[in-house]
C-alpha cells in the first residue's frame, strides 16, 4: 500500500488512505499494520490518533490542490480558471472511486469543529474559496467573496452529491458553476 521510507512518511501515507477510503474509524492497528510500523512507533511519533488524521489531510492538501488547479502559467482567463477545478473534479470522480471531497468528508465524519483534522479540512477548503475569490477579483466580478463562497458550496455539494448518489458527476458542477458566473457577470 505504501511506498514512502520512514516509518512517520509511512504513517501518513497509509493514513491518508485508509481514513480517505474508509472513514476516520479505522483503527491504530489496521493504521500501523497498513504502514508496517508498530503501535509503539506510531505513538513515539504522534501523540495520538487524532495528531495522525489532521496531519495525514494536511498532507493531502497539495496534491489535491494541485489536481484540481490549472498551472499558474496557464493561459486561462479568471473564468476558464474557476471553471477548470470543476471540469477537473468532474474527471477526478469519476476516475477515483466516487468518494468525493476528502475535506468535506472529513469534516462530517468528525463533526466536531475543533478537532485537529476539522481545524485542517476547513483551511483546505479555505484555500479553494481563496483561489475562487483571487480569480473572480481579477475577472473584476461585482461581489467576489460571496461568490467564491457559492462556488465553494458547489464544489462541495457535487462531491457529496457523487457519492450520495454513487455516480459521476457528468458536468453539473461545471455546469452549475457556469450558470453562477454568468448570472454574476463573469464572462
Amino acid at each position: 500500500m505504501t511506498t514512502s521510507t520512514t516509518p512517520r512518511e509511512r504513517l501518513l501515507e497509509a493514513a491518508g488512505e485508509l481514513f480517505y477510503r474508509d472513514g476516520m474509524g479505522v483503527g491504530v492497528d489496521a493504521l500501523c499494520k497498513a504502514a508496517g510500523v508498530s503501535k509503539k512507533s506510531m505513538y513515539q511519533l504522534f501523540r495520538s490518533k487524532d495528531e495522525v488524521i489532521a496531519e495525514s489531510l494536511a498532507g493531502l492538501g497539495p496534491g489535491y490542490q494541485a489536481a484540481l488547479l490549472p498551472d499558474p502559467d496557464a493561459d486561462l482567463s479568471p473564468r476558464e480558471r474557476v471553471l477548470t477545478v470543476f471540469e477537473r473534479q468532474d474527471r477526478l470522480l469519476s476516475e477515483g472511486g466516487l468518494l468525493g471531497c476528502p475535506f468535506v468528508s472529513a469534516a462530517v465524519e468528525l463533526k466536531d469543529p475543533g478537532h485537529p483534522g476539522s481545524v485542517v479540512a476547513r483551511r483546505m477548503k479555505q484555500h479553494l474559496t481563496d483561489y475562487f475569490q483571487e480569480q473572480l477579483v481579477a475577472a473584476g466580478a461585482e461581489d467576489p467573496e460571496t461568490l467564491a463562497v457559492q462556488l465553494t458550496i458547489v464544489f462541495d455539494g457535487a462531491s457529496a452529491r457523487t457519492v450520495v448518489r454513487a455516480e459521476a458527476l457528468r458536468g453539473i458542477g461545471t455546469t452549475t458553476a457556469t450558470a453562477l458566473l454568468a448570472a454574476a457577470g463573469v464572462e
